[in-house]
């Protein structure tokens, strides 16, 4: 058995942060953030919102569009890399805000390959049996954790969900293969420290764009072999959010179309674990996907953590014809 993605959410916050409020802020400019970035504009949350929040109205976006009652939900599971409280999960508090019967909920911490992660994880417990209906959602309040002092780091973060209701596909269709990795080596170079008086984003630019120019197509090709494709199959690409350049780089080592490629980050910036579901969503609704595209979804993150998914798209869910 594997997992399909019957219903898709999102939730975006309204404020709306410009390179041009940012150069009022540091010494930058739209110029050098776009060139080096790719970045124009992020969401941020307001004072009164919670990643919670964001994480609730998503999850239950994603479970209208499966057309599914709450009470068939088994298990809450959020992405998350920054979480309002360490406890409890930030799937409980948003198991709450949506009015869920109870069901199980936890968190799952692989930085901004959280989503990828997760995916993963919830196509194993529904091919075991244990989970009939997940809800996968990956939500960040990454503004929280940014230093608006540094602007090596705060102009890339923003704030986002997204989510998906996952159930047992059909034979052939959905999760075909997934591929996870890791290396606790390069831990110290992106980290949010936890005791500190300011728990900020520190990271280690140049040393996080080398490794992730070299690991995402990595991660896609071994995906990839591990469900028996080739590059030559993929429909859509949906890598994490992080620079423009390291997707650009990504696509050129893949021999992978640029029009393959789907991206939002001019729009929204590093959402982290909420990027890749934000994405899946615009082509979802654009009715761009079609029964049986193979979409290849790919991040990295720190940890470091990297992987990916593959996924043959069964034109099940809630808004899609089949």
């Amino acid at each position: 058995m594997a997992a399909d993605i019957v219903g898709i959410g999102v939730s975006i916050p309204e404020k709306v942060l410009t390179n041009a409020d940012l150069e009022k802020m540091v010494d930058t400019s739209d110029e050098w953030i776009v060139t080096r970035t790719g970045i124009r504009e992020r969401r941020i949350i307001d004072d009164e919102e919670t990643v919670s929040d964001l994480a609730a109205a998503a999850g239950l976006a994603a479970i209208e569009d499966a057309d599914i009652g709450r009470n068939e939900i088994d298990l809450v599971l959020v992405a998350t890399g920054s979480p309002e409280t360490i406890w409890p999960s930030t799937a409980c508090l948003a198991q709450g805000k949506m009015g869920l019967p109870r069901c199980a909920a936890f968190d799952l911490q692989a930085a901004c390959t959280g989503f990828v992660y997760g995916l993963a994880v919830a196509d194993s417990l529904i091919a075991s049996g244990l989970f009939k209906t997940v809800l996968l959602i990956g939500a960040e309040a990454m503004s929280r954790f940014v230093d608006w002092s540094d602007r090596n780091t705060c102009i890339l973060f923003g704030d986002g969900a997204g989510a998906v209701v996952l159930r047992e596909a059909r034979p052939g269709y959905g999760v075909l293969a997934s591929y996870l990795d890791a290396d606790g080596r390069g831990a110290d170079l992106l980290k949010i420290p936890v005791g500190e008086k300011h728990q900020t984003i520190k990271m280690s630019g140049n040393e996080i764009f080398r490794f992730a120019v070299k690991i995402l197509p990595q991660c896609v090709e071994s995906a990839l072999k591990k469900a028996g494709l080739g590059i030559e199959n993929v429909d859509y690409f949906i890598p994490h959010q992080a620079n423009q350049r390291i997707i650009e780089a990504a696509l050129d080592r893949l021999g992978l179309p640029k029009e393959r490629a789907i991206g939002n980050i001019a729009q929204y910036g590093n959402t982290s674990t909420a990027s890749i579901p934000l994405a899946l969503d615009e082509i979802y609704r654009t009715k761009s996907l079609k029964q049986g595209d193979i979409i290849v979804t790919a991040a990295f993150g720190a940890g470091l953590t990297w992987g990916a998914n593959v996924i043959k798209w069964s034109g099940t869910s809630g808004g899609m014809d089949a």
